[in-house]
This record gives C-alpha cells, structure tokens and sequence, in this order.
C-alpha cells in the first residue's frame, strides 16, 4: 500500500468574509504527482500557500505524515520537508543563481547535503550550472522558472509544492519543465503540482484535483480525466 503523504480534511480558507476555500478534502500518496486544475480564481493557489503555511486555515485539518501542520509557521513546515516554487517565479532578483541556490537550502545544516543538492539541481537543469555567476534577474523566464523550482529543492523536500510553473513560458521550455517534474517524482519526491496548462499536466500525473470556485468537483486518476472531454471543455478550457 502506498503511504499517504499528505491527508487535507475539511479545509477552509477565508480573506476577510470572502469563503476562497469551501471545505476541501485531498490525499496525496507518497512518491505521486498530484494536479490541482482549474479556472482562475478557483482556489488553487490559495490551497498551495496553506498547505506550505503561508495562510492560516479557516477550519479543517493537514496531516503531513499524520503530523498536524495546520497551524505551523511556514518555516517550520519547511523545515519538516515542504518547499514551495511561488507563483510568478520570485527569484530574488539581485543575487546571482547560486546565491539564490544558497538560500532555498537554508533549512539544511549538513554541508555535505548541501553540496548534494547543488549536484542534483545542476543535472536536472545544466543551464543553471552555467549561469550559476549571472545576477537572477538578466535570466530568461524559462530560467528564472528552473531556478525557482531549483531553489525549492535545495532544502531536501519530501513534498515539492509548484504554483503555475507554466505561466507565461514558450511551449518547448514548458514541456522540459514538465518533463523534470518526473525526473523529480524517479527520486522519490512528492509533487503536487497547481496549474491551468490541464491538459499537459494530466499527461505527467497520477492524480488530479478540479477545483471551481473553492470546492473539488471532480477528482480522480489523471489519465481517466485527460479522456473525458466534457470534463476538459467544462473545467479545464479545451487546450
């Protein structure tokens, strides 16, 4: 059986008296990629910056390894193993690829770890290897995306948690990203994975989540949603 990596119960969120998150409920086993999906304003990144702390839940529970993390503060769930690759890349503009680098893997006392990682997110993304002196903001978008999700996986996660890692990207770069998503998910990390680009992303999960306005209307094995087209047309726009 596999493990459950992560167990959301009854979750809520609210901005003010504005209800983004309606009582949702989601599993994610250990080593899958898991798609949230839909529209807009469906709450799917407000269920991706709860489940990494960054906003309090309303109501509701999160067990990370039937740990409760709901009330935690953000760098303590990243310190237990969840790293998040914001939307909108937010790479710190400023500092050069290795010291963004550096950063993401400020949980992580173990030098020799440290220097892993490097190794790792190179070999994923050899472009970053090479530009690992140029200042973050003269990067492409493409690249300052690999060096987002790169700076997420400095800090050794269990759970990689991607918001719209597609946004604004050329096909190509997007089907490389996708493609390092499995590369990620062969060594054994958890990726749960927020995007509107359904229909390439439902071919690289497991599992997928259709969120619509706060609540999950449908959900189920990712290949079994990539063939139903009245789903694809109602939810995910027909792209």
């Amino acid at each position: 059986m596999p493990k459950t990596a992560l167990f959301v119960k009854g979750l809520k969120v609210r901005y003010g008296a504005i209800e983004a998150i309606k009582g949702i409920d989601m599993e994610v086993f250990e080593g899958d990629v898991v798609a949230i999906l839909g529209a807009n304003g469906a709450g799917k990144t407000s269920t991706l910056r709860t489940l990494s702390g960054l906003i309090e839940p309303a109501e509701g529970s999160i067990l990370f390894y039937n740990q409760e993390i709901g009330s935690m503060e953000p760098e303590k769930i990243a310190a237990l193993g969840i790293a998040q690759s914001p939307e909108g890349r937010q790479v710190f503009r400023d500092l050069t690829v290795e010291e963004n680098l550096k950063v993401g893997a400020f949980t992580v006392k173990d030098k020799k770890r440290i220097a892993e990682q490097f190794e790792k997110v190179y070999r994923y993304f050899p472009v970053l290897k090479e530009r690992k002196q140029q200042i973050a903001s003269t990067l492409s978008g493409g690249e300052q995306q690999m060096l987002a999700i790169g700076r997420a996986l400095m800090s050794c996660p269990k759970i990689l948690l991607l918001d719209e890692p597609s946004l604004g990207l050329a096909p190509l770069i997007i089907r490389d990203i996708l493609n390092i998503v499995l590369e990620i998910k062969k060594e054994g990390v958890t990726v749960i994975i927020v995007e509107q680009n359904a229909a390439q992303t439902l071919k690289i999960a497991d599992y997928a989540y259709v969120l619509e306005l706060g609540e999950i209307k449908t959900h189920g094995p990712a290949q079994d949603l990539l063939h139903d087209p009245k789903l694809i047309e109602a939810y995910l726009g027909s792209h």
